[in-house]
């Protein structure tokens, strides 16, 4: 059973408190474009991220907002602005990568929260029933492209009635099996 392999570029999740402290009280989030998932979308807004080296600016927002703020980078951005990201689930933010965020209302530093998404499948309870795996396993998935085919490793099942069945990668890991706009891959065992 194949499936869709998205690329996710890097971003910024927020908490009501830094969206307001960034964009300015009672701000709300401008979907520009909902996602595969349900109920989420990139947003309009863009911020700058702010490493020990250098920054990124125009960072993209998505939405909603979220209990805690968490930037998701990849590792070859992390490293050429000088955060520590380390390689982590979605939400998995305790001791993790600090960096300022500088919106156009204000700035915030935080102490945790930047990661590098650990690759994953988002897979409903009947998806997983096709594709024989469990919620919080850890399989294979390989990926057909021209001439750089490869099969990624250590990628975790996440099964929830709330999502649709999508695999999540890295613009690093994108650009590694040289992947188009519409790809597809299947588990391996």
């Amino acid at each position: 059973m194949n499936f869709i392999v998205e690329t996710s570029a890097r971003h910024v999740h927020l908490s009501q408190k830094h969206l307001e402290i960034l964009f300015g009280e009672g701000y709300e989030l401008t979907n520009k474009k909902n996602l595969s998932q349900p109920g989420q979308f990139a947003c309009e807004e863009r911020v700058t991220v702010v490493g020990s080296k250098s920054e990124l600016k125009g960072v993209s927002i998505l939405g909603p907002v979220r209990k805690a703020t968490q930037v998701e980078l990849s590792l070859t951005d992390a490293r050429s602005v000088g955060i520590a990201a380390p390689v982590r689930e979605s939400g998995d933010i305790a001791g993790s990568g600090a960096c300022k965020i500088i919106g156009p209302a204000g700035e915030i530093e935080i102490s945790e929260g930047v990661i590098a998404a650990k690759r994953h499948i988002h897979a409903t309870p009947a998806d997983a029933e096709k594709l024989g795996v469990t919620n919080g396993e850890i399989v294979s998935v390989k990926v057909d492209t021209d001439g750089r085919s490869l099969v990624f490793g250590d990628v975790v099942v996440r099964v929830s009635d709330t999502y649709a069945l999508a695999m999540h990668i890295d613009t690093d890991e994108s650009n590694a099996a040289g992947c188009g706009r519409e790809q597809y891959g299947e588990i391996v065992k």
